[in-house]
């Protein structure tokens, strides 16, 4: 049972951070619009590559790394897309005067719900996106075991790789991509990069895009990481001291090898299509 004093506290807290995101709110006009956004993909990298670029001094993160805007946010019953750009807008810093400042996020969910690239397009038209793309085996192991540790899972590993088609076709066919069953139980579809890279190509060019390979970002993160300053038109000679990887699963137990094998095998004709998509081979 919690004493006086720590509700008191836990009172005072709350109060101080609704004043806050009032006051967010009510200078939404003079924040920006984001300048890049870290669009995906889950379990890739993205919590490393966000906390990696607040640290540079011409970056200005987002009052949280995922703002889940564009994707409408994970609650099922409330919309933040809905809520506008003054909602939006609320969760940057002020620039202050700064011309050479630049504003971003990072929502993973982003490149894989079909509704993003053209909202995201009908209010920044002129963003850049960086995508961090991680050998899909292993990021839908990863997956698979999130969902574990989250409580969500209770099939195992290789069942639910095998299931996820008739778990997902109901909600694909209404286009609920709200809904926890697109989110939780998409293992293998978040691999599917090409389509998914495809699909923000109806909108953005390339010199827009800059995509990046997970294993490669953290085997050599200071040359990524000059890569995306450039990218974005920042300072690329700046070097980044707090390296330490973010947001790493721990949970993982031993997975047979047949898992490998489905999923690679799986994976192979969509890897290839990706390869030949933006001129790289990553040897997955």
């Amino acid at each position: 049972m919690r004493s006086l004093s720590q509700m008191v506290r836990g009172n005072a807290i709350t109060a101080a951070i609704k004043l806050i995101r009032r006051y967010r709110q009510a200078t939404w006009h003079n924040r920006p619009l984001p300048d890049f956004i870290i669009i995906g993909a889950q379990k890739g990298g993205t919590s490393s590559l966000y906390a990696y670029l607040a640290q540079h001094p011409q970056l200005l993160p987002s009052l949280k790394k995922e703002v889940h805007f564009f994707d409408g946010g994970l609650n099922y019953n409330r919309d933040n897309y809905q809520k506008g750009q003054e909602w939006y807008r609320a969760h940057f810093p002020k620039k202050d005067g700064a011309a050479s400042s630049k504003a971003f996020e990072a929502s993973p969910l982003y490149i894989f719900n079909p509704l993003v690239p053209r909202r995201i397009f009908d209010l920044i038209p002129e963003v850049k996106l960086i995508v961090l793309l991680r050998n899909p085996t292993e990021r839908a192991i990863s997956h698979y075991f999130h969902g574990q540790e989250k409580g969500y899972e209770p099939l195992p590993i290789l069942e639910a790789l095998q299931a996820e088609e008739k778990r997902l076709a109901t909600v694909i066919e209404r286009k609920d991509y709200k809904s926890e069953i697109f989110r939780h139980y998409s293992y293998k579809s978040r691999g599917l990069y090409k389509e998914q890279i495809e699909r923000f190509l109806e909108y953005f060019s390339w010199q827009q895009l800059l995509i990046l390979c997970s294993e490669e970002f953290f085997r050599e993160p200071d040359i990524t990481l000059k890569r995306v300053f450039e990218f974005i038109g920042v300072d690329p000679a700046f070097k980044v001291r707090d390296l330490k990887p973010r947001n790493v699963g721990k949970k993982r137990s031993k997975v047979d090898s047949e898992v490998y094998e489905y999923l690679n095998s799986y994976y192979l004709p969509h890897n290839q299509a990706l390869y030949t998509l933006i001129g790289e081979n990553y040897a997955w």
